[in-house]
């Protein structure tokens, strides 16, 4: 019997670790974008939507901890008027970032890395082109990214764009998320950030699971 619950206990203690390194943030944005830092551009909340008005080259709201190293950023994106937005990650600064943005009129998605000096101080990592979808004007697209290390894979409506990687040795680490535009309208919707460095906002699930097995446990025995 002492050997059943040392087993059930050190079974327990490494569901809690595996849990507690795990955490998710999503921002729906129907009240307001108090956490989020616009670096530049005109933002503001409608109908639930964050929207940026068409202005300048590179304007993009931040959120976040600089310290967030590998991770998955998701976010609802429609280009209301215009060509180019799309998802920031791994934001080091105001002007130091990733960026994955959506192209309207070569229905592509490029990957850039902006950096110090201006608003439009950038080195282009690559481009991919659209699979399986269309980059229009007035539609919602789910973009995903998946950052571990070096390699940046995108995901739009569910359809694997592929992946590029920054191997130059000039690249970000870690960093804040965000959302972005060039010279365009835009509107961003559940924007979510995963993985192991992320703090939960909410308690999560599995660990209230986890709770009410172990109170059947303690009822069988």
């Amino acid at each position: 019997m002492k050997y059943f619950f040392s087993t059930v206990i050190s079974c327990c203690l490494v569901l809690m670790a595996s849990f507690a390194f795990a955490g998710e943030q999503t921002w729906s944005f129907e009240s307001d974008a108090d956490d989020w830092k616009p670096a530049n551009g005109s933002w503001s909340i409608e109908d639930g939507i964050y929207k940026l008005a068409k202005g300048g080259r590179a304007e993009h709201s931040l959120v976040g901890d600089s310290e967030w190293d590998d991770y998955t950023v998701e976010a609802k994106v429609r280009l209301d008027e215009g060509n180019w937005a799309g998802v920031v990650f791994r934001a080091q600064s105001e002007m130091e970032y990733y960026v994955y943005y959506l192209n309207v009129p070569n229905n592509k998605t490029e990957l850039w890395r902006h950096k110090e000096g201006a608003w439009d101080a950038r080195d282009k990592i690559g481009e991919l082109a659209g699979k399986n979808i269309t980059v229009a004007n007035d539609e919602w697209f789910d973009m995903r990214v998946v950052v571990e290390g070096t390699s940046m894979k995108l995901w739009i409506n569910g359809e694997e764009q592929g992946e590029l990687k920054d191997e130059t040795g000039a690249g970000y680490p870690a960093g804040q998320a965000g959302v972005w535009a060039w010279e365009t309208a835009a509107s961003f919707d559940d924007v979510t950030v995963s993985g192991d460095a992320i703090i939960n906002l909410t308690p999560v699930e599995p660990m209230d699971k986890l709770a009410t097995t172990w109170g059947h446990l303690k009822q069988r025995f």
